[in-house]
């Protein structure tokens, strides 16, 4: 099993915290199902979030399945206790946790971003607009470079991350293209060539080959950037529980309520299905939309209507002549 080095460490510490403790000494082929249920409750009783007993279940569950893989065991006794435990909120929960800017909203950021006085933080509209206009996420962005962008096709490849330091896969675990808005790419455009006045001015031997940088060419701060996303909610009047990742769930809910294709929006983002996209921005989906259903008649349908109705209303009028015959 190959594993992200952030992931693995979350897995030790798991395992020595919580799971060396109390199953150390019970060996893989006795240890049922029964048994990882009632430690599960106990740790669900205890106190510990049901976040964390969801990490302590997913990590036991993972090395179970790698005992079923090495014919250790011939299932997996952790499998569907999550659910059964509800250690994992239904979709429809995890949608009304999900903060999301309105397209007012979006544009009052934008705007207040541009007109800060601090010129840090104006220095931040590229890359705020980037995460509102492409769902990248911000990791992807502090590990974007210059040969990623394709400004002809207005497309950006992401094939790598920044986590906890490290140049990493994105979360997907392979690369994707996203498309730019021609907005998006107007401000890349003139990121590129500040950069390059900026590269004389510093005496760099060459462009950093990062887009979004620090003063050493490094990768930007992801301090420094949320503290400016701070300043700036603040300056546009927001409310302050938005972050720069709600910029990816604002990008995913316009494009929804718009009437985008969920499988494009899917594909932007890197979701490995259209479930988890679904059942992330479900609550966005538009929920009725007769212009579909009409688009469905047949051209010639309104005529055969017609010649239905005409012919209706023929039959009508002999049978009205036909009673006025009788009565006389």
């Amino acid at each position: 099993m190959s594993v992200k080095p952030r992931t693995l460490e979350s897995y030790q510490q798991t395992i020595r915290l919580h799971l060396l403790p109390v199953l150390g000494p019970v060996k893989v082929r006795t240890l049922a199902r029964g048994r990882i249920k009632m430690f599960l409750a106990t740790k669900l009783t205890s106190g510990l979030a049901r976040n964390s007993v969801r990490i302590v279940h997913a990590t036991l569950r993972a090395m179970l399945n790698a005992a079923v893989d090495d014919g250790v065991i011939l299932a997996n006794p952790a499998d569907k206790l999550g659910r059964l435990l509800k250690l994992v909120s239904p979709a429809a929960a995890r949608q009304e946790e999900i903060k999301a800017m309105t397209r007012d909203q979006v544009s009052a950021f934008v705007s207040a971003t541009l007109a800060a006085t601090n010129s840090k933080d104006r220095g931040c509209y590229p890359l705020f607009l980037l995460l509102a206009r492409t769902g990248i996420r911000m990791g992807e962005a502090q590990a974007l470079q210059w040969t990623d962008i394709d400004f002809r096709s207005r497309e950006i490849r992401v094939v790598r991350a920044l986590s906890a330091g490290r140049i990493e896969s994105p979360k997907s675990g392979h690369g994707r293209t996203v498309d730019m808005s021609h907005q998006l790419a107007r401000a890349l455009q003139r990121l590129q060539v500040e950069r390059k006045a900026e590269t004389l001015k510093q005496g760099w031997a060459e462009m950093p080959s990062w887009v979004f940088c620090s003063d050493a060419g490094t990768p930007v701060d992801g301090s420094r950037v949320r503290k400016a996303f701070a300043r700036i909610l603040a300056a546009a009047g927001l409310p302050p529980h938005f972050t720069p990742h709600c910029l990816c769930h604002t990008f995913a809910s316009l494009l929804l309520q718009q009437s985008e294709s969920p499988a494009y929006v899917q594909r932007q983002l890197g979701h490995a299905s259209i479930k988890l996209t679904v059942d992330t921005y479900g609550k966005w989906l538009p929920m009725g939309n007769k212009a579909a259903v009409d688009r469905l008649d047949d051209p010639s349908g309104s005529k055969v209507v017609a010649i239905h109705e005409s012919g209706r209303a023929g039959a009508a009028e002999v049978t009205e002549l036909d009673g006025a015959g009788g009565g006389s």
